[in-house]
C-alpha cells in the first residue's frame, strides 16, 4: 500500500526486494529515533550577511547526523526518510530546541542575530506546531522575531489553505517567515501575495549560474524586483564568489548566503568565526 502511494500509480506488485527495503527502512527509522533521543544529531549554522552593510544578520540551522557506522550524514540522506516514516515531527522539534539554544547564546553574547529553521510540508500543516514554538520561545526568553521559519513553495502549495492558516498563526505570534528555494516550485503568485512571509530566498541554482547564464541573471534580477515590490526582503543563497556578491549588490539584493562568506559551521566554530571574521556582527 505504501509503495503504491509513493509511486502514485494506484497499485503495486509485491516483490522480495520490497520486503528487504521495508526491513532496511524500519532499521533506519529505529536508528534515527535513537539518534534524536540520544542527541546524536548536531546542528551546523551558515551565516547570512547584508550586502549593503556587510553585517551578519542571521544564521540558518542545518541538521547533520554523526552516524556510528555510516559516518557523517547530510540531511538529504535522512530527512526524506524522517518524512516517510513520520519521524519528521520529532526531528523538527529537536532542531527547533537546539536552534533556540543557539539564539539564546547570541543574546547572552550581545549579538542581534536571528536563527532560521527549515520546516517540512508535514510540519507546515501541523496545527500543534505554533503552540509548541510559542512554548519554546517563552521558556527560552526569546523574542519571536529572532526565529525565522523557512518554507518551500512546494510545501505551501501541497495544501495552500491549511498552510496559510498555520502561517497566519505564526505571523501573529511575531515569528519571521521566509520562502526557501524560490523559483523552483510551482507557486501561484496569487498565493504569494496572500502569504504573510517577510522574505524570499532565491534558489542557489540561479545564483550560481547568473555570472555565465543570461537567463539565470534575468531570473535573479526579476525575483529581487518582485520581492521588493511585494515589500519582502530578498536573500540569495549559493554565493560562492566575490563576482556573484558584487552582482547581487548591484542588483539591490538585501542578503547573501554562501561559501564565499562561510560554509556551515558547528556552534563552537561559528562563535569563533563571528569573533574573528572580517564580516561585522550586529549588536
Amino acid at each position: 500500500m505504501y509503495a503504491a502511494k509513493r509511486s502514485q500509480s494506484g497499485y503495486e506488485v509485491y516483490s522480495d526486494t520490497q520486503e528487504q527495503s521495508t526491513r532496511a527502512d524500519l532499521a533506519f527509522k529505529s536508528e534515527l529515533l535513537q539518534a534524536i533521543n540520544r542527541d546524536e544529531l548536531v546542528l551546523y549554522f551558515q551565516p547570512k550577511i547584508e550586502l549593503g552593510t556587510s553585517k551578519v544578520t542571521s544564521v540558518e540551522a542545518l541538521v547533520r547526523w554523526q552516524h556510528p557506522q555510516r559516518g557523517f550524514l547530510s540531511p538529504d540522506l535522512f530527512v526524506p526518510m524522517a518524512e516517510q516514516t513520520g519521524l519528521i515531527d520529532q526531528l523538527t522539534v529537536w532542531v527547533l530546541k537546539k536552534a533556540m539554544l543557539q539564539c539564546t547564546e547570541f543574546n547572552n553574547a550581545g549579538m542581534d542575530i536571528t536563527v532560521a529553521v527549515n520546516l517540512s510540508a508535514r510540519s507546515l500543516h501541523d496545527f500543534r506546531l505554533p503552540g509548541e514554538i510559542a512554548r519554546m520561545l517563552f521558556e527560552g526568553k526569546i523574542r519571536p522575531s529572532m526565529l525565522v521559519l523557512e518554507i518551500t513553495e512546494s510545501a505551501v502549495m501541497s495544501n495552500p489553505a491549511e498552510a496559510l492558516e498555520v502561517l497566519q498563526i505564526l505571523d501573529k505570534m511575531g515569528v519571521s517567515l521566509s520562502i526557501d528555494d524560490f523559483g523552483t516550485g510551482y507557486s501561484s503568485l496569487a498565493y504569494l501575495t496572500k502569504l504573510p512571509v517577510d522574505e524570499i530566498k532565491i534558489d542557489k541554482s540561479f545564483v550560481l549560474e547568473m555570472v555565465l547564464e543570461k537567463h539565470a541573471a534575468v531570473i535573479v534580477r526579476s525575483t529581487i524586483e518582485l520581492g521588493h515590490n511585494l515589500g519582502k526582503k530578498v536573500v540569495a543563497e549559493g554565493v560562492e564568489t566575490r563576482e556573484i556578491w558584487n552582482l547581487l549588490s548591484a542588483l539591490g539584493c538585501d542578503t547573501a548566503q554562501g561559501y564565499y562568506m562561510s560554509k556551515p559551521l558547528p556552534a563552537d566554530k561559528l562563535m569563533q568565526w563571528l569573533r574573528e571574521s572580517q564580516w561585522k556582527v550586529t549588536g
